[in-house]
């Protein structure tokens, strides 16, 4: 008997979706990482059949992008943790921590007092989706409170467990431990110590922990080691005790994930319970061939108890490059490819823009109007919205309204570490330039006539997520090449990632109309779009 094309259309949405009842297909795999860009210290949850997870920020709004998935491999951002920043903290936005407890939603996070250290933080929610209630710090030693995370211990009680940030001092780093109220929003008695790092491997660092329970054990996932840029030599960690106030027993064969060939400095992660009792790791690691200039982008791998009790990840080989998909579901590649035409009525999400602004953006018609923050006043880049990069080879292309660039104002398409260290082709009235920031100072590097028109096409190439071209049109088919490679390897800060950007800027209250921007990944053709 014939299936009919409803009947096994309906049937393959199930398995595509993790909802069927049979067994997944194992001869479907999919290919890390799942979450392109720069989602460093992923967090992830399962709620019912979807999964929720979230990632540090750092220095760029909106505060902690918020991702779904029904399979683990195909993710969507679909917004955020925060709209607005939270008024208590002004940067380091890091390792925000995703947790149900009580039918609530909270997520653990770090932000920077003004003026002050590093703190862990609570926001809660009645959904995973939000909106969050910011509730503000919870502990910030002088030296720093970082990466939070929360569980029950054997009698049911709620603690805390975070990481003092010693190595901030070059003092030890300390795992601590500390009682919640039933609320999960404020601290009770004193902190315990759990342990430090004392091995080798660890260097001055241990971080990131997360606490799961399984048979007779708690075990705590933490990071050891240098965590980010051109020299990091992270990698990942396990303890275990039977209590979980202690003592802890640090794995004998730490670290049990580390780099490889595909993958640089894997680790801070938090680990999720699917449907069938398997256990996956969600975390972050460098692609090795784009490596700082992608950032730390989100992988997974199962978790695998053995009879001595210890879990492995991947046979101790380090991040997979393939693996056998979770739930049997085909892995969509479309996130290696970006193009926004700007209709609706407000900013889709994925966007970013630095955490020190407003959000500079406004969507209309069809178009993206960007508007310098009154503070950056002649700045170049007065406003900047970008997207993370997905790939160190790609094209992205934008149309400029031209016919708004006077009185000194330029219009950019830029690769942007942050304001200080950028790179970009900017228009303005007569003219289009190349220009260079490397620590706040710029220069020309090339420059072009530029006729009269309505608008103007624009073009970035990017070769090994550092080396860079760009171009200009008049009707997006017949372009005029500026002529001189730009050089990105000092773009990326040492915890982030280069992202493709529109900019504005060049004198106070600057404002420019942007018509679309399409990012494709290298062996596409990079075909810009009419102008609606």
């Amino acid at each position: 008997m014939k299936l009919s094309h409803q009947l096994l259309g309906a049937l393959t949405g199930l398995l595509l979706c993790g909802c069927a009842t049979t067994t997944p297909r194992t001869d479907v795999t999919f290919t890390n990482p799942v979450a392109a860009g720069d989602y460093p210290d992923p967090s992830v949850i399962r709620v019912g059949n979807t999964y929720w997870a979230t990632a540090t920020s750092s220095e760029w709004s909106p505060q902690f992008p918020l991702l779904k998935s029904r399979d683990l491999v195909n993710w969507e951002v679909v917004g955020s943790i925060f709209q607005k920043r939270p008024d208590w903290a002004v940067a380091n936005f890091w390792a925000p921590e995703l947790v149900e407890y009580n039918g609530r939603y909270f997520v653990y996070y770090v932000g920077r007092k003004a003026g002050g250290p590093l703190a862990v933080a609570v926001a809660s929610a009645d959904k995973p989706e939000g909106p969050y209630t910011d509730h503000g710090p919870l502990v910030a030693q002088p030296p720093g409170s970082i990466d939070g995370h929360i569980h029950t211990d054997e009698k049911g009680d709620l603690y805390m467990v975070w990481k003092e940030d010693g190595n901030s001092r070059r003092i030890p780093t300390i795992i601590w431990m500390q009682q919640l109220d039933k609320s999960g929003t404020k601290l009770l008695g004193e902190p315990k110590e759990l342990f430090r790092n004392d091995a080798p491997w660890e260097g001055a660092v241990v971080e990131g922990p997360f606490v799961v329970r399984h048979g007779e054990y708690f075990y705590i996932f933490y990071a050891g080691n240098a965590c980010c840029g051109a020299g990091c030599n992270y990698a990942q960690g396990v303890a275990r005790s039977k209590s979980l106030h202690g003592p802890w027993e640090k794995n004998p064969m730490n670290p049990i994930m580390a780099g490889n060939n595909d993958w640089k400095c894997p680790g801070h992660g938090t680990v999720v319970k699917d449907e069938r009792g398997r256990y996956w790791f969600m975390y972050h690691a460098y692609a090795a061939d784009s490596f700082i200039f992608t950032g730390r982008e989100a992988l997974i791998d199962e978790v695998i108890f053995g009879e001595d009790g210890w879990p492995t990840i991947n046979g101790g080989k380090g991040p997979s490059k393939q693996a056998a998909s979770p739930y049997g579901a085909q892995q969509r590649f479309a996130e290696l490819r970006y193009e926004d035409q700007f209709t609706g009525s407000k900013l889709r999400p994925g966007w970013n823009w630095p955490v020190t602004d407003a959000s500079p953006a406004l969507v209309r018609g069809g178009a993206l109007t960007l508007t310098a923050a009154p503070e950056q006043k002649t700045n170049l880049l007065g406003a900047v919205l970008g997207r993370s990069i997905r790939s160190g080879d790609f094209t992205a292309t934008t149309l400029v309204d031209a016919s708004g660039l006077s009185n000194g104002t330029i219009a950019s398409l830029a690769a942007v570490g942050d304001r200080a260290n950028a790179t970009g082709i900017g228009v303005t009235a007569g003219r289009a330039f190349l220009w260079h920031r490397a620590g706040n100072n710029q220069r020309i590097l090339a420059e072009r006539p530029l006729s009269a028109g309505k608008q103007v096409h624009l073009r970035v190439q990017a070769r090994n997520g550092r080396d860079y071209r760009f171009a200009f049109s008049a009707d997006g088919v017949h372009w005029t090449d500026l002529n001189q490679e730009a050089d990105g390897k000092h773009l990326p800060p040492w915890d982030r990632a280069v992202r493709v950007a529109l900019a504005v800027g060049g004198r106070e209250n600057a404002t420019a109309n942007f018509d679309y921007i399409r990012v494709v990944p290298e062996g596409e053709r990079a075909q810009a779009l009419p102008q609606k």
